[in-house]
């Protein structure tokens, strides 16, 4: 069967990718993955007796939109890390948020903006679901560099106003993923005019969110909020990394009422929703916070412990949160291919998380590396690591 012409464009997955990259080369010591956003930290200890106590709802079909336990715990949880009232309905469980992220484009981008073809802003470099979503939609990506020169966050100010007339969506992901900076509150407030101005969403991508370095990072919701603006704004987020439970698949969007309920609908056809079990482990997750107090300490350790060991690398930049490193080298995929022959660590090639734009790739001088081993794992790379590249 062919492939969808929207399709065919898409580069192959970065992990595929890599794997390709490093077949035949043979690990130059103890591999160590430092590859993969999977958080390796202590699960939460009341996870299991809440899914053995929940074990029999394996044998009911789950809500759709999330159980009510579920969206008052999240409801809750917005109230408290960000100051404002996020009513349930206007909260739809996900299957983890990459799921959320593409469907959200599914049910909320038009056909047509202003009788053209919509565009969607996408930070350059990116998770790569936003643009495999961009595609699905048929709409046109625009690639936005998020560069040193900017932050390391798309400035989606400069761009024409009759493209920004043809933008449906933009993306943003604070702190973002790989380059850890974080999004605050007047670049929010910018982004959100800016939407408001040219008739857009923001789709706030804030898996990250629980994991900074100096002060926890300001909500596109929250700030939408306060700005009158809220329905502007569909913000992500899940256990993943603020739980360290990547394998329960589970997150949450948070909007306008009309915006969650085009979700929703669309959820009730095609979705996939947690099972009533992990629906209840979720829901005591987002209730508790000194697990995540915990483990946002071990990572704030890390942060140190990179800053100690690569302080003093030429173009350095510690993340102010997430658990990436995003390591200025020449060439990513020659770091990538010696790190691997000379010392055994595995990193991903910043180019493969980046699209060329007018000729230049954004991601090509780096390499991503997680911070998701122990503390003296951690260490331990990371000096192997400079010594065979720096």
């Amino acid at each position: 069967m062919a492939t969808p012409e929207r399709f065919s464009n898409l580069p192959e997955y970065a992990f595929p990718r890599l794997r390709a990259l490093l077949s035949g080369i043979e690990p130059g010591g103890e591999p160590v993955v430092m590859t993969i956003g999977e958080p390796r930290h202590q699960l939460p200890g009341f996870v299991a007796p809440i899914m053995a106590e929940n074990i029999s709802q394996f044998g009911k079909y789950p809500p759709n939109e999330g159980s009510a336990p579920l969206l008052d715990a999240v409801s809750g949880w917005i109230s408290r890390r960000y100051g404002i009232e996020v009513a349930p309905d206007r909260i739809m469980a996900l299957n983890g948020t990459r799921e959320g992220l593409f469907n959200a484009a599914l049910a909320l981008c038009p056909e047509e903006k202003n009788g053209q073809r919509p565009a969607i802003l996408v930070p350059n470099p990116f998770y790569q679901v936003y643009a495999v979503a961009a595609a699905a939609v048929g709409a046109e990506a625009i690639f936005v560099s998020a560069t040193a020169e900017s932050g390391h966050l798309p400035d989606y100010t400069a761009l024409d106003p009759a493209l920004l007339d043809r933008v449906a969506i933009a993306y943003i992901c604070s702190p973002a993923n790989p380059q850890g900076a974080i999004a605050d509150e007047d670049y929010l407030e910018r982004l959100i005019a800016l939407a408001e101005r040219h008739d857009f969403l923001v789709f706030a991508d804030e898996c990250y969110s629980e994991i900074w370095r100096d002060a926890p990072p300001p909500g596109a919701l929250a700030v939408a909020t306060r700005m009158g603006l809220a329905d502007r704004v569909v913000i992500f987020n899940s256990l993943s990394k603020r739980s360290n439970l990547p394998g329960l698949r589970s997150g949450f969007a948070a909007g306008s009422r009309g915006a969650i309920a085009q979700m929703r609908r669309l959820r009730s056809y095609s979705g996939a929703p947690l099972s009533l079990p992990a629906q209840a482990v979720s829901a005591a997750a987002w209730a508790d916070e000194d697990h995540v107090r915990d483990s946002l300490a071990l990572y704030q350790r890390k942060y140190a412990v990179a800053d100690r060991v690569l302080g003093n690398v030429p173009g350095y930049r510690g993340p102010e949160g997430g658990f990436f490193l995003w390591l200025p080298v020449k060439d990513g995929e020659d770091a990538a291919k010696t790190l691997w022959r000379e010392a055994g660590i595995q990193v991903l090639p910043g180019a493969y998380l980046s699209r060329d734009v007018d000729g230049e790739n954004p991601g090509k001088g780096y390499i991503r590396v997680a911070l998701v081993a122990s503390e003296d794992e951690t260490e331990q790379a990371l000096n192997r690591l400079k010594q065979v590249i720096y």
